[in-house]
């Protein structure tokens, strides 16, 4: 009832919803790209950028600390890319550089800003943690827009930076322009991240770029499906935490957030089907409870040591049936086996060891030489 009645709860939540569908869905991208760590380093890079600009303008006003704090993250993401290109410097290294160096920045601008002799600086340390509950109506407005803009572009080139995620290569030769694509959505990515500096802060705002990707993840294996998934994760996280940090006194807004999502992701990891732990624990568990596929299951991990560039490499019934006992259900085995999830067929009437199956017969064979 607080979420409809209490007008200051409604516009944090409200605020945290658009900042968790704007990260999760671009960060989705991120996270495919192999560039988590690009959300810390852009996030950090944007504190200079928000001192900067209040020591320009005076101005407190969402739009300005917003427009200061993209313009820096873009140049901490140009800076990477100059580093990588011009040095032997690796992409990780880069990144860690610049992250420590722009916030280091933008302490030491914060600390001289905290030191002027008047009021009007006051507030602008929130942005290393976030303080939510600080949110007003034009802050909402101006996050919303930005949001919309960034996801209008993410709609509009969703073939283009789909083919750019997975194979840029492949991209590049049909002629699309890779570096121009590229750019622009990390210009996407900062945008998401820094409308979510003033909810969560500099410090979190990496989780909320990567941890929605990664629960999503678990529960999908397309992209649409998974970026959408992605962002109601988000939008659900920012709601909750908005939700129980209105509950309990004294308890942080953005921290919150984080530690729902940090739940999300756990318990993503933990029940997702076919990549949770859980439900390897129970294909394991019926392989224990079915002893007599550990034969055919032997058979075709002996058969993929054969192949050790290409352990995915098939091979006919009627070899794996030389291989075991006159009389043996080879073909009932096998269907045992791939339902578990320990074999797979990769051809016409070809088998393999999946990777979960060459390691539990890794492991069957490391229990029979213990014996």
């Amino acid at each position: 009832m607080d979420l409809f009645g209490d007008y200051t709860l409604r516009l944090v939540a409200f605020g945290s919803a658009v900042l968790g569908a704007t990260s999760g869905a671009l960060g989705s991208f991120a996270y495919l790209r192999r560039q988590s760590l690009l959300g810390d380093a852009v996030s950090h890079a944007a504190l200079p950028g928000i001192a900067i600009a209040f020591l320009l303008t005076g101005s407190k006003a969402p739009l300005v600390l917003m427009v200061g704090a993209g313009l820096a993250g873009w140049i901490g993401t140009l800076v990477v890319r100059a580093v990588v290109g011009r040095s032997r410097v690796p992409y990780d290294s880069a990144l860690g550089i610049v992250l420590s160096v722009f916030f280091g920045v933008g302490l030491v601008l914060l600390t001289f800003i905290q030191k002027q002799p008047n009021a009007a600086q006051a507030g602008l340390d929130s942005f290393l943690f976030g303080q939510a509950a600080s949110l007003l109506r034009q802050d909402v407005v101006t996050m919303t827009v930005l949001a919309a803009a960034a996801l209008m572009i993410l709609g509009l080139l969703w073939k283009e930076f789909k083919l750019l995620s997975f194979d840029p290569d492949f991209a590049s030769s049909l002629g699309f322009p890779v570096q121009r694509l590229d750019g622009l959505l990390t210009l996407l990515l900062v945008v998401a991240i820094v409308i979510g500096l003033q909810t969560v802060g500099v410090v979190l705002m990496s989780a909320m770029i990567v941890a929605p990707a990664a629960a999503a993840r678990q529960w999908s294996r397309r992209l649409l499906p998974m970026v959408l998934l992605a962002a109601s994760i988000g939008i659900f996280s920012g709601v909750a935490g908005s939700v129980m940090s209105s509950i309990v006194p004294r308890l942080p807004t953005g921290p919150t957030i984080v530690l729902v999502l940090s739940a999300v992701v756990v318990g993503s990891l933990m029940l997702a089907p076919r990549r949770g732990l859980v439900w390897r624990f129970l294909r394991l568990g019926r392989l224990l409870r079915a002893p007599d596929l550990d034969p055919v299951l032997m058979h075709l991990y002996a058969l993929s040591l054969q192949h050790a560039s290409d352990p995915e490499h098939g091979h006919k019934i009627a070899v794996l049936r030389t291989m075991s006992p006159s009389g043996a259900d080879v073909g009932t085995a096998l269907e045992g086996l791939a339902d578990r999830g320990l074999a797979q067929q990769t051809g016409d009437g070809l088998w393999a060891p999946t990777p979960i199956g060459r390691r539990e017969a890794e492991r069957v064979l490391d229990r029979e030489a213990e014996s």
